[in-house]
């Protein structure tokens, strides 16, 4: 050791009257005071790189990634003792307008099982309040890499919002037809001139039930995600000001950075170009049960319990009360052959 000098450890434990042990043991504390310092830096370092909007559990993840195998709790209790915080979100609004009397269509998204990107797309559209007017985004994401491939910001709620969002992704990816288009019951998504470019590209359109938006939940995932580390922790001039700093947080970031919990966290460009080129067209799954189907399967298990209720839009018996026949569920299904409608009694 450099610090020693020509005397051995045993010659300089004696002069110092100390013993090995705690020679040894002072060089260990040492050691550990230098590693805490280093992990608070690189904490730190990620913090401020993402702007406030990781949280431990992705501070976490970003610290492994970059070689630092750390515990969780020990990056939580670092940030809180540093008084690090991430943006914390604000108050769920609803902006949903369904009472309309435009044909709505059958949820196909619970059903769906994705192996590939361009399988599902969902879209949704949030308002974005400035310091003097409203304006109003509308996204498209692939519900199965979560990445953003179209997206549109306006002043105006109508259907040119939704429908450049669309366009933009349609351009971006030039999906093969059978994806499906899965969105809110909006008057937006009902149009006729937004369901009309939806057939033109072979899309099939499939919307959520009422009050029940867990079918689109990335969509309102990406939604919160971006009003909390985005919208709420920034002030923006006018709507050009906005538009240019959510393209960065979109094209720049949450598409190329952000770590995704649901992607082993990888950020969905990552996530996407881990997957085979071939295996991208690739068919979905989807699977439709009865209500006498339901109730053997239980049965089997040993549990004789009543069939659930399901709704009129959920059962195939009533898809002809929502605008939607079992012959037209037929052809819209990947797996058709799998899917014969039962006959009128």
């Amino acid at each position: 050791m450099s610090l020693q000098g020509n005397l051995s450890v045993e010659r300089m434990c004696q002069l110092a009257q100390v013993s090995k042990a705690s020679f040894y043991r002072s060089l260990q504390e040492r050691t550990a005071d230098n590693d805490e310092m280093e992990v608070r830096a690189a904490i730190q370092q990620i913090f401020v790189e993402h702007k406030r909007r990781y949280g431990y559990r992705r501070v976490t993840q970003e610290l492994r990634r970059r070689g630092r195998w750390v515990n969780r709790k020990r990056v939580q209790r670092l940030m809180q003792e540093d008084n690090l915080l991430a943006v914390q979100p604000r108050a769920f609004r609803v902006t949903t307008d369904s009472n309309h009397e435009l044909k709505v269509y059958l949820n196909l998204a619970a059903r769906l099982k994705l192996t590939a990107i361009n399988q599902l797309w969902v879209a949704d559209i949030t308002y974005i309040r400035l310091q003097k007017e409203f304006v109003y985004l509308a996204v498209v994401l692939d519900a199965f890499s979560r990445k953003v491939v179209g997206w549109a910001l306006d002043r105006s709620l109508g259907t040119q919002l939704p429908k450049a969002a669309l366009e933009m992704a349609l351009a971006a990816r030039r999906p093969v037809p059978g994806l499906v288009h899965h969105s809110d019951r909006g008057s937006q998504y009902a149009s006729a001139d937004y369901v009309r470019l939806l057939e033109r590209n072979g899309i099939v359109p499939s919307m959520s039930r009422p009050a029940n938006p867990y079918d689109n939940a990335s969509c309102e995932s990406f939604m919160r995600t971006l009003k909390r580390e985005e919208i709420y922790a920034n002030r923006y001039e006018d709507l050009e000001h906005l538009r240019t700093n959510i393209e960065a947080f979109i094209e720049q970031y949450y598409n190329r950075c952000r770590l995704h919990s649901s992607l082993g966290y990888r950020p969905p460009e990552e996530f996407e170009r881990s997957l085979a080129p071939s295996n991208w067209p690739a068919a979905m799954v989807m699977s439709f049960l009865r209500h006498e189907e339901i109730y053997r399967a239980d049965e089997k298990k040993g549990s004789a319990i009543a069939p659930p209720t399901i709704g009129i839009d959920e059962s195939p018996i009533g898809y002809s009360s929502v605008s939607c026949s079992p012959a037209e569920l037929t052809s819209a299904s990947p797996i058709a052959a799998d899917c014969e409608a039962k006959p009128a009694p």
